[in-house]
């Protein structure tokens, strides 16, 4: 699979591309949101940064990144409303890393509440394993429309002190210890746990997956 065939021609559309596909990333202050944003415009698209809800609602996918310690990444999107319209929004939305975590339920960094889109606790790795896991791991039991064109054990890059144990939504799983879902899919919400932005050209395509994705 080569980069270059994973590349759009810009369209001059407001939104810069991709046939005016219009993609917001939100900026809530707890997101490694500038290398998503280069990372889809090596795709050939152009992601607008917002944490303005109307500017969200009207997104044709939406990014929800994060970095850092959950219960302070909690605080903000409280702050600023986006704890309870990220759940609400009805086009594909994809968090990434914090981002899925904070869509589970729950977790235990910080004993934080999540959003509850996904029904599961997030869980400190204790299994005897360096933490946090830092670097490349191989995905499998790949089961969603983000992983279309993408190989069983493909390698992935990841950086993470808690993981998402293995439930119904689990779209892939890794293993660090034990085994845990690397994605999660239910109705219009993606998760990765890995960064789909640092991961070469699997990540590249997988984040091109998701642009295609119909709703």
């Amino acid at each position: 699979m080569e980069s270059k065939n994973l590349y759009k021609e810009i369209s001059g559309s407001p939104f810069g591309g991709g046939g005016g596909l219009k993609i917001v990333i939100i900026d809530y202050g707890a997101g490694n949101i500038q290398s998503i944003k280069f990372a889809i415009r090596r795709l050939g698209y152009e992601a607008v940064l917002s944490n303005n809800p109307e500017e969200i609602m009207a997104a044709d996918k939406v990014i929800f990144p994060g970095v850092g310690e959950a219960s302070s990444a909690m605080k903000k999107l409280k702050e600023s409303g986006l704890d309870t319209l990220v759940p609400k929004l009805k086009q594909p939305v994809l968090g990434i890393c914090l981002g899925m975590q904070l869509m589970c339920k729950y977790t235990e960094e910080g004993d934080t509440k999540g959003l509850g889109i996904f029904d599961v606790d997030v869980l400190r790795f204790n299994h005897g394993v360096k933490v946090p896991q830092i670097g490349w791991n191989l995905i499998e039991s790949l089961e969603s429309p983000l992983f279309d064109g993408v190989d069983e054990k493909e390698y992935i890059y990841l950086v993470h002190s808690y993981y998402a144990p293995v439930m119904k939504e689990t779209v892939a799983q890794s293993s660090y210890g034990v085994t845990y879902s690397t994605a999660l899919h239910k109705d219009n919400f993606y998760g990765t746990q890995f960064h789909p932005e640092k991961s070469s050209v699997v990540g590249e395509k997988i984040l091109l997956n998701f642009l295609s994705i119909k709703y």
